[in-house]
């Protein structure tokens, strides 16, 4: 008895001691194909601006990634309405998030509402098409494949079915994120942007249902260059938060299909920059190249509070086509950072002999002043050319999002002496023209009472406009109010 008490015992010290050394054991693998899948479990898939929360610590598993093609109708900017082709019914698509080892087990669903077929072709896979040619599906119909996780790094997928350009311009691409063993080093705050370029049968901001245009498309004409598929997807209500002294991190694409990005937050430094998504790090970076079909990890730490704009820094895109977002950020001041005005200060370019600027007083008048309408409107004609053109342009149509439209103005036209009054001493401050909302800075203009009328009168007799005569009479009433 006591003989084989002893063999139990020692057998048993045994089996501790083998679970031990295995329990304690970290597997080398020589590869991601040989990473073993550690049970199942369906994927997180989030809409931008949001990402799925990060992988941490966990083994590989088998990933359930179910996403829906939806074509559906949506707002491309105020008034302007445009049928996105999506997955998951954004733009972009839900964002995937994976690690290194896992089997993705892709369900791609066809809506049966849609009216065509589609396939997703994801950069993060090895294999033919990276998918394509596994997934293409029919409305009303559902293709399932798999494949290995083997690269880290973040990557896009698109639709790339024929015309593959028109699939992806019409909004249909993402970003599948594969972090390494052990996950990304922790932050505070992420986030899921990407930029694309859209093509329309009408001009930028022309009302409507508007078709795409495949000749715009061809020539790389694009009237919209936007941030996750509309203009205001990253403005007012809809922008990015932070606080004082959070890192951010950024997972930034370019779904295109033309047009390479240039992405920038203006008044930030990116502390990190995971360079074309993949594993070389750059660092202390003002602007990164995004290639069309491309991503790229931008991290940094916001130091002090304010809004901080994200744009494409070829830079008519963000203030003309809509490639523009915004990070608030609150939180104290920093005033060793950053301090924020300290002085405005008159500044002299002829040198110290002179110690004012001129006011309004001493503008010289018009020594051949308008003798009739018709040189009113020739004289403000050639005034408007001068000073006007450049922010209103050449019919008065304004640049969205930037300087409100002359022609047809309901502003201008509701209130002459309102009118004078900005061109006399500027004007700052939010306005709405003809239903949109503008809130740029307009300076007070160096010229004479009878400039101003003859200019005002020519706005007021062009594009239609109510047709209002300015007379000097009336520009120096408004003036001597204040």
């Amino acid at each position: 008895m006591k003989s084989t008490h002893l063999s139990k015992m020692t057998l048993l010290l045994i089996l501790l001691t083998m679970f031990s050394c295995f329990n304690n054991e970290k597997k080398e693998y020589a590869s991601a194909e040989e990473i073993p899948v550690n049970r199942e479990m369906n994927a997180e898939l989030t809409s931008p601006p949001y990402v799925p929360t990060p992988i941490g610590k966990r083994k590989a598993k088998k990933l359930i990634v179910k996403m829906e093609i939806k074509e559906q109708e949506g707002e491309i900017t105020d008034g302007v309405r445009y049928v996105y082709w999506t997955f998951g019914g954004s733009v972009p698509g839900s964002f995937i998030r994976t690690r290194v080892g896992d089997e993705v087990e892709f369900h791609l669903q066809n809506h049966p509402d849609n009216k065509l077929p589609h396939n997703i072709d994801l950069h993060a896979v090895n294999g033919p098409g990276g998918g394509a040619e596994s997934s293409f599906v029919a409305p009303g119909h559902e293709k399932i494949f798999s494949f290995k996780v083997l690269n880290p790094g973040l990557y896009v997928y698109h639709c790339a079915t024929a015309p593959v350009g028109m699939h992806i311009a019409n909004g249909m691409y993402g970003l599948i994120l594969v972090e390494p063993d052990g996950g990304l080093p922790p932050v505070d705050k992420e986030y899921y942007v990407m930029q694309g370029d859209f093509y329309t049968k009408g001009a930028n901001g022309e009302r409507g249902l508007q078709p795409f245009d495949m000749q715009k498309a061809v020539d790389e004409k694009a009237d919209y260059v936007v941030f996750n598929g509309n203009v205001n997807a990253l403005t007012g209500d809809n922008a990015l938060t932070a606080k004082v002294g959070e890192t951010v991190r950024l997972f930034v694409g370019n779904g295109g299909p033309g047009l390479v990005s240039s992405f920038h937050v203006i008044g930030e430094i990116f502390d990190k920059v995971h360079v074309e998504g993949g594993d070389v790090i750059n660092e202390n970076v003002q602007t990164t190249l995004i290639p069309a079909g491309g991503a790229a990890i931008v991290e940094f730490k916001v130091d002090v509070p304010g809004t901080f704009i994200l744009v494409d820094h070829s830079i008519f895109r963000a203030f003309n086509k809509g490639a523009l977002g915004m990070l608030k950020v609150e939180g104290e001041k920093d005033k060793k950072i950053y301090s924020g005005e300290l002085m405005d200060n008159i500044y002299l370019p002829e040198g110290p002999g002179i110690q004012s600027m001129p006011t309004t007083n001493e503008i010289k008048e018009s020594e051949i002043p308008a003798k009739s309408l018709a040189e009113q409107l020739e004289f403000g004609k050639q005034i408007y050319g001068q000073t006007c053109i450049a922010c209103h342009q050449a019919e008065g149509q304004g640049i969205p999002n930037a300087f409100p439209p002359l022609a047809k103005s309901d502003y201008l036209n509701a209130d002459v002496n309102r009118a004078i009054d900005i061109v006399l001493h500027g004007k700052t401050g939010e306005i709405t023209v003809n239903g949109a909302k503008y809130n740029s800075v307009m300076t007070k203009q160096m010229i004479s009472q009878e400039e101003i009328a003859n200019v005002l009168t020519y706005v007021y007799n062009s594009w239609g406009n109510n047709k209002t005569v300015v007379t000097p009479e009336m520009v120096k009433k408004v003036k001597d109010k204040k």
